[in-house]
């Protein structure tokens, strides 16, 4: 039976090798600084404080031109114009005054964050309307976060 040549390496080596291609050494520099999960949160509120006020421009400054959104109601919003536009639509529908709870930020590496929080439309005729949101921010390569995908819930009763 002939051996495969990894085999041949005595096991130190296959541990080695094994960690350097798994990248076994973590981050250089700590991830989710304090003052990351500061400008992501900042982020967060601009793109509420844009809803609250109806101003799609302040929106748009902190979306993604790739953003898409997954609505509560199962609607696929994808592009900047399509998901704009949708917002839109659903604040001619949806009156109230929107909130933003950012309930954890947790950081994928140094340029992707995920965050949870709840989005909560009050003021309306019945009861408030309560949504879990979920944004993927991204960091560009001018060190601005940019919200690149929405994914918004009912929960469960």
């Amino acid at each position: 039976m002939k051996l495969h040549p990894i085999l041949k390496f005595p096991s130190y080596s296959v541990v080695v090798f094994l960690l350097i291609s798994c990248g076994g050494g973590g981050p250089a520099t700590p991830v989710g600084s304090a003052s990351e999960h500061k400008r992501v949160r900042e982020t967060l509120h601009t793109y509420v404080d844009g809803r609250q006020a109806r101003d799609l421009q302040l929106v748009q400054s902190v979306l993604d031109p790739e953003v898409d959104q997954l609505t509560s109601r199962g609607e696929w919003r994808r592009g900047i114009d399509a998901t704009t536009s949708g917002m839109k639509r659903s604040t001619a529908t949806n009156p109230g005054d929107p909130s933003l709870t950012v309930e954890t930020v947790r950081f994928l590496s140094h340029n992707v964050a995920l965050a949870d929080a709840q989005y909560v439309i009050e003021g309306t005729d019945g009861p408030d309307r309560v949504i879990w949101s979920s944004f993927t921010l991204v960091k560009g390569r001018n060190g601005v976060w940019r919200i690149s995908s929405i994914r918004n819930l009912l929960p469960s009763e």
